[in-house]
């Protein structure tokens, strides 16, 4: 026996000795396969000529730096599939994203998967008809704020199509599109990310056929200050499945998505011209839908041209559920209406903060600047009252039916 033993464990270190010998042999060869994919194809970005179909391969590839496509035009980066071609950053030493795209027109995005970024994972910025296409985003592991902040990240472009991706892991949002115009995001999935899907101070966004779950908020529109596009509107957000938002949200602190409450379906702030119908919100057992102006944040407002209120909103026409219980939010107003309400909260929250330029001496909404609530299924609203420290919070299910 004790030979027996002996022979095992000598045969076991032989295996391993082996083994590591085999891994510093092939290592010199591996490490500069994956520096000659990366500067292959930096240097097709920077050589490609308008109408250049840049063809990634398929298979797993780790990539160090950015990958940057400056200045160009009618330029297509396609891979094998999103779960075929993948390309990893998880040992990245520099720039700030994953994939940059800038300064450039009419360039797709498609078939591929950026994992693991050290910033943002796929960012464009001044882009004039920007597609993505069946790409994935993601970070590996259990979702933290290490995690960079963006999955698809277009801002400040014209012309956004979002169609058949997927985001997850963001420590701020997933699928995201900021101070841009002429927007359709549709056909794609977001969850473990801290907002799933997020649409910010941008012009003419359409949000349909989509499914946000396991997110923080399963998806937001927002108005912000201090931006340099400094309003959106004119956003539907319509056919999606919003649904099991009950993640925690783990943004770094500091950030705006910081204050979303863990359970919160769709969150609307401070804008203005938003239609929300046809969608089922279930399950986000903190927040359905929340209405609610700047001044809920508690942060300050130093930008002189921002509007923190939310105005000329219609909510109709969808489907509420949600299994009785306390709000899984810790924050301060999960508390508040928690203790109000115990497990029976209404579904839509709206913080009561109205623009007294957008009312009439009545105090009622002046023309084409009401916030409409009806026709929902399990329709259920309440003023927080916010403006009063939350002293009058009431039920008020089935007063914001107006037609102006």
């Amino acid at each position: 026996m004790q030979k027996r033993a002996k022979h095992l464990f000598i045969h076991t270190v032989e295996k391993k000795v082996l083994l590591s010998i085999l891994c510093v042999l092939l290592l010199p060869a591996i490490l500069p396969a994956q520096k000659t994919f990366q500067k292959k194809y930096q240097t097709e970005m920077i050589l490609a000529e308008t109408g250049t179909v840049i063809e990634l391969p398929e298979g797993t590839f780790t990539l160090t730096n950015t990958l940057s496509l400056e200045g160009k035009k009618k330029i297509t980066i396609r891979g094998k599939g999103m779960d075929k071609t993948i390309l990893s950053f998880k040992g990245q030493t520099d720039g700030a994203e994953g994939i940059r795209v800038s300064d450039g027109a009419d360039i797709v995005l498609e078939g591929f998967t950026v994992q693991d970024a050290k910033g943002d994972a796929i960012k464009t910025m001044h882009v004039t008809g920007i597609t993505f296409r069946d790409v994935k985003t993601e970070w590996t592991g259990t979702p933290g704020p290490q995690n960079g902040g963006y999955g698809l990240y277009p801002v400040q472009c014209t012309g956004v199509l979002i169609d058949r991706c997927m985001a997850v892991g963001a420590s701020d949002a997933g699928i995201y599109v900021g101070q841009s115009q002429d927007i359709i995001v549709k056909n794609s999935k977001a969850w473990h990310n801290v907002a799933g899907i997020e649409i910010e101070n941008s012009l003419r966004a359409q949000v349909y056929d989509n499914e946000a779950w396991e997110n923080t908020g399963g998806m937001l529109v927002f108005d912000l200050p201090d931006l340099v596009q400094k309003r959106g509107g004119d956003v539907k957000v319509y056919n999606n499945y919003i649904h099991d938002n009950n993640y925690e949200n783990f943004a770094p602190k500091g950030n705006i998505v910081a204050t979303v409450p863990s359970g919160t379906g769709l969150l609307i702030l401070a804008t203005k011209g938003i239609e929300v119908y046809r969608n089922r919100i279930i399950n986000n057992q903190s927040v359905s839908t929340g209405i609610i102006s700047y001044f809920t944040t508690m942060k300050p407002i130093k930008d002189k041209s921002y509007d923190p209120y939310p105005s000329a909103i219609s909510i109709h026409d969808n489907v509420y559920e949600r299994k009785p219980g306390l709000p899984v939010s810790k924050d301060p107003l999960g508390m508040i209406v928690g203790k109000k309400y115990g497990q029976d909260i209404p579904h839509i929250l709206y913080d009561g903060i109205k623009n007294p330029k957008l009312l009439d001496p009545a105090g009622n909404w002046i023309a084409g600047q009401c916030i409409t609530i009806i026709n929902n299924k399990e329709q259920s609203v309440v003023n927080l009252d916010a403006e009063h420290g939350f002293r009058d919070m009431k039920r008020v299910d089935d007063s914001f039916n107006c037609n102006n």
